[in-house]
């Protein structure tokens, strides 16, 4: 069995030209993004999209029989670990939510006239989508029970229902909307997906929800979060993805390598953390001596590091697996790496505004908007307590209950230690007494 932490010289290659592009093209628009003309950036985001797309790291979350580059998800996360380092460049890789997601159940699910329709353009970057599960009456965390409804009436559906929090609605061209079809095949096989298209009569956008992230949103943002309302909605027979029933096997599509590429993107931006916590550390004093002489910091600076470290070899090792076995042979170590990086990139966030101060506190430093941004990880694409729940599930399954005292119970095995020392004693020679 060989372990190899080395990455492959030509594909480290491609990540430093990533790091270069990404600190010399992306971070330095930070401070003004997002004020830029909307016309001007689209051609100035168009013209930095031709410069991934000539690397061939456009698009590269898909397999090459769905017109993806292949890398598999172990080279994907190490990509995401660099995109993470500036949010906005998933745009620019063309693996921003829900886009990827969006098109990776398309690429499952769809016929070759909707692959046309709507996944290739997609995937170009020529249209945006976004993706309605979540109800607000209902627990987003379970698909299972959702009151949207799609009623077929000759050849088209007739969807109703109230949708809430659904991301870049208000900018998208499409979303893919989840609706219950079948009541009869609850729980899992009772809604389907559907493509409707942003300007369907019946489908209003309420509002964009303000949130900890923007709490004075501007409507029709990228990255908002949108409330629709669905009123007799009809679209065509042929805007349903896969069968009717599909939706629940179809929604798990788009969530297993989106896991990995949402941990690594989040231990990149730890990691930018962890290094405004270090300069900062080594150039402010207080109290006589440099921060990063007092022996707090030290051990916020440490334990920063070794909680990144950690997580990305954890991170590695899932998408190493996921590489071998399929995504759904190990759901639970996928839901483990979310519930466990999300945890780890706000505690370094943290860490960095303490050691910061009234700075890291205040809007002249990234850390705060990456916090309240980032806070809502623990609580997105299911929240942590289900990712746990799953995985104490999974590891429970591999004991078995016993009667009486616990196996390790030290006066029940003393018998039996006993004869394997007698057992011993013989085999090595010495003799009885």
């Amino acid at each position: 069995m060989a372990w190899d932490f080395e990455t492959d010289a030509d594909f480290e290659a491609q990540l430093q030209w990533m790091r270069e592009f990404i600190d010399a093209q992306l971070i330095p628009l930070e401070p003004i993004y997002g004020g830029l003309p909307a016309d001007e950036w689209r051609v100035v985001q168009d013209h930095l999209r031709d410069q991934v797309k000539e690397r061939g790291l456009w698009g590269a979350f898909l397999d090459p029989a769905l017109g993806g580059a292949g890398f598999g998800q172990l080279k994907l996360a190490l990509m995401s670990e660099v995109i993470g380092r500036c949010m906005m460049s998933m745009g620019i890789f063309g693996v921003q939510a829900p886009d990827s997601g969006n098109m990776e159940l398309l690429a499952h699910g769809a016929t070759e006239a909707q692959k046309e329709r709507w996944l290739w353009p997609n995937l170009r970057g020529e249209i945006s989508s976004a993706f309605a599960l979540t109800e607000p009456f209902l627990a987003g965390a379970d698909p299972t029970v959702i009151a949207t409804t799609a009623v077929k009436d000759g050849d088209e559906w007739v969807i109703n229902g109230h949708k809430w929090f659904i991301t870049n609605a208000s900018v998208a061209d499409i979303v893919l909307v989840f609706a219950e079809t079948s009541p009869e095949g609850r729980p899992h096989r009772h809604a389907s997906v559907f493509v409707v298209p942003m300007d369907t009569p019946g489908l209003e956008i309420v509002r964009d929800i303000a949130t900890m992230a923007h709490p004075d949103v501007e409507y029709g943002q990228t990255g908002n979060h949108a409330e629709l309302l669905f009123r007799d909605c009809r679209v065509p027979a042929d805007h349903l993805i896969g069968q009717p029933g599909d939706g629940f096997v179809l929604a798990q599509k788009r969530l297993g390598g989106g896991r990995i590429h949402h941990a690594m993107r989040w231990l990149g931006q730890a990691q930018r953390s962890l290094d405004i916590m270090c300069e900062r550390a080594v150039s402010r004093s207080s109290h006589g001596k440099l921060l990063a002489g007092h022996q707090m910091v030290q051990d916020y600076v440490a334990l920063s590091h070794m909680e990144i470290q950690a997580a990305r070899l954890l991170t590695f090792q899932t998408a190493w697996k996921v590489d071998k076995y399929g995504a759904s042979a190990v759901r639970a170590d996928l839901g483990m790496i979310k519930a466990h990086v999300s945890k780890v990139v706000l505690a370094v966030l943290d860490r960095t505004i303490q050691v910061c101060g009234a700075l890291g506190y205040s809007s002249d430093l990234p850390v705060e908007s990456w916090y309240r941004s980032t806070r809502f990880g623990p609580i997105g694409d299911g929240p942590d307590e289900l990712h746990k729940s799953v995985l104490a599930r999974t590891l429970l399954k591999g004991y078995t209950p016993v009667e009486g005292w616990p196996t390790e119970h030290i006066p029940s095995r003393r018998p039996a230690a006993e004869a394997k020392w007698r057992e011993l004693k013989q085999r090595a020679g010495i003799p009885e007494p």
